[in-house]
């Protein structure tokens, strides 16, 4: 394999704290890093993943790694977190890589794609498959090292002012949906559009735009979305989207090797834990909906509008693959994975999902 797995790399972790615990490792030199995340102040899950991240790094090296992390209230760019972190006007960044796609197009298969892999799936692909060296060939140029930074599963299709009967009533509709999504949703009518998360609310209150896809049941519901639109779609864009944290390279190389191992581990150990969290959050926010808001009523899309998704998207994917020598290496990366991956997903996870659904 190419990668020890996390228990190898926390056990390592664990021992070199005990050695940096020594009278001689306190005199060595201590690093202080300043991250910009792309979400505000307190904003659960995704920044409870950033601070769990920085307490691990600093208590696993003895106080000689700390990490500063800036909200987007006080940097005031919440979408410029990459530029910050290439140009060092921060040393790492937290966000989403198809945030990019607008300056890097290949940055966006690294948080999830329409019709893709699971989360286990992708957390596979990535440390077992060729993920991580196709992810670094994307961010190389760009003076930058991306490591996954936490998963929020699959996410749901989106909040709706009004029902989605058929293709035509998604002609002209205008949504917030970020990413490789938001270019099949444009194959189909939807006019997209990406806004910050402070501003998702308002956007859909003041009628700026018809429906939102954010996330779902835990952090939709914090929104308020459900006071607005009733119709909520179940997910086929976001399997599993997986954040990032971003490392300026010159900043990642002046770091000792031992830093670098923690901050590894913090960082992978970060990741699984928002994972396990937003399936804990989902399931409570899930039924505090179904007893708070009766009229919220939970739709898949007609199967006309799925198939003409389906088929957006394979287009797209191929268009994509044609114009660039790389996006197509990641494409073909992904897509033999998955083949892969979901032969056997499918005579475990999804047989034992239909054999419970029976039961019940």
């Amino acid at each position: 394999m190419k990668r020890r797995s996390l228990f190898k790399r926390a056990a390592a972790a664990v021992a070199l704290s005990a050695l940096i615990a020594s009278p001689l490792a306190t005199a060595q030199e201590k690093f202080t890093l300043r991250l910009a995340e792309t979400w505000g102040p307190n904003f659960p899950i995704f920044g409870e993943a950033t601070k769990s991240m920085a307490k691990m790094a600093e208590e696993m090296s003895d106080g000689r790694l700390r990490i500063r992390i800036d909200s987007a209230n006080k940097h005031k760019a919440p979408l410029g977190v990459f530029d910050m972190v290439k140009a060092g006007q921060y040393d790492m960044g937290h966000s989403a890589s198809y945030y990019w796609k607008g300056k890097v197009p290949n940055t966006l298969f690294f948080t999830s794609m329409p019709f893709g892999m699971t989360a286990q799936e992708q957390y596979a692909w990535f440390y077992y498959g060729d993920g991580m060296d196709l992810m670094q060939e994307v961010y190389e140029p760009h003076n930058m090292l991306s490591f996954p930074g936490g998963n929020t599963g699959i996410q749901m299709g989106g909040w709706f002012r009004n029902e989605i009967n058929s293709l035509e009533d998604l002609e002209g509709l205008k949504m917030r949906i970020p990413g490789f999504a938001g270019e099949v949703f444009a194959e189909v009518g939807v006019n997209p559009t990406n806004i910050p998360p402070g501003e998702l609310y308002t956007a859909l209150e003041r009628g700026t735009i018809d429906a939102v896809e954010w996330v779902g049941p835990a952090l939709d519901l914090r929104l308020g979305f459900q006071q607005i639109a009733e119709y909520y779609y179940t997910g086929w864009h976001e399997p599993a989207t997986e954040l990032q944290f971003l490392i300026n390279k010159d900043v990642w190389e002046k770091l000792p090797k031992d830093l670098q191992q923690i901050l590894r581990v913090a960082m992978r150990t970060a990741a699984y834990d928002m994972m396990i969290q937003s399936v804990h959050e989902n399931a409570k926010a899930w039924a505090s909906i179904q007893e708070e808001h009766p009229n919220v009523k939970v739709k898949n899309f007609p199967d006309e509008v799925f198939q003409a998704m389906v088929e957006a998207n394979q287009k797209l994917l191929q268009e994509a693959a044609e114009g660039d020598e790389l996006a197509a290496k990641i494409i073909e990366s992904q897509e033999k994975y998955l083949q892969d991956a979901r032969a056997y997903i499918d005579i475990a996870d999804r047989a034992y999902l239909n054999n419970m659904a029976e039961v019940e």
